[in-house]
């Protein structure tokens, strides 16, 4: 008997490995994120400014997991040894370069710049900002919808930077982008999302764009939050940066984000008005004698 039971094991096992191999295969393609034709294991991106030292930027985006990671043309134009030695060591790590038009404020200017960073980075993707105020960074959302426009007609893939208004994200998509990324909060102000239902509802309108939470974020917390919305991703650089330890911070980003993926795609329970007892009464013994 028992060795008929051995044998029965034995010829199940192909199949049992064939299935767990498939499951593997399913989970592994739920976990990948896809930015225009390219995907990656990782959903956090990050930036690559305001660390307190090369080595430190090196050290954050290594413990991040991230395979993108932001630059700017600004500081890779610079010239001399500084903007060699910094291209040097993003190079190093084996990313994947997402350049940004950071500080432009037109049309002209972000389209000039998104050409040089195609030229100097030999890449199609560029992160697209278009700011209307210089102090408060407030986004031009019309300059950049035109700049979208433009650059997608030029053969770019373009990241637009934008707010979390659903009609701007619609006419990005119209334009053709693929990825939208819309703020939290505004940039560097560590406040988390500050407008949930807005980001809900891009998310429920679109569900076949890439959806990137970006700026705005200070807390691990507020990354695994952008994440339990069905969000794609997160994009983050100051929370990182301007951390006591930034290469603990880059990690505990990481971990919070796969929570909040895993959370997600767990299937979350919905909130309720009134509590719900999670241990029922009814059918338990005695539980009519209970005071």
């Amino acid at each position: 008997m028992g060795g008929h039971e051995h044998c029965a094991c034995v010829a199940l096992t192909p199949a049992l490995s064939r299935r767990r191999e498939r499951e593997r295969a399913v989970l592994g393609a739920k976990l990948m994120v896809k930015f225009y034709d390219r995907e990656f294991a990782s959903r956090l991106l990050i930036g690559s400014a305001l660390y307190p030292s090369p080595a430190i930027m090196q050290d954050s985006i290594r413990e991040s997991g991230a395979q993108i990671v932001t630059v700017s043309l600004r500081r890779e134009t610079a010239g001399g040894k500084t903007g060699d030695q910094f291209w040097s060591l993003i190079r190093e790590l084996g990313v994947t370069v997402l350049p940004n038009t950071a500080g432009c404020r037109s049309v002209r200017e972000a389209v000039t710049t998104a050409k040089l960073a195609r030229e100097l980075f030999a890449t199609p993707w560029i992160k697209l900002e278009v700011i209307a105020e210089h102090d408060t960074l407030q986004l031009d959302v019309i300059g950049l919808v035109e700049t979208a426009t433009i650059l997608i007609k030029d053969g770019f893939e373009v990241f637009p930077y934008c707010t979390e208004d659903l009609s701007v994200a619609n006419r990005l998509v119209d334009a053709g982008c693929r990825v939208i990324m819309p703020w939290a909060a505004p940039i560097g102000s560590a406040r988390g999302i500050t407008n949930r239902d807005a980001l809900k509802l891009l998310r429920d309108r679109l569900p076949d764009i890439t959806l990137v939470v970006d700026a705005g974020l200070g807390a691990p917390s507020h990354a695994a939050e952008a994440m339990e919305l069905g969000f794609d991703a997160v994009l983050l650089n100051t929370a990182i940066a301007k951390a006591e330890d930034p290469a603990a911070m880059a990690r505990a980003f990481r971990l919070a984000i796969e929570a909040g993926r895993t959370g997600y795609e767990a299937g979350l329970m919905g909130a309720r008005d009134f509590a719900s007892p999670s241990t029922p009464v009814i059918g338990t013994p005695f539980w009519h004698a209970v005071s």
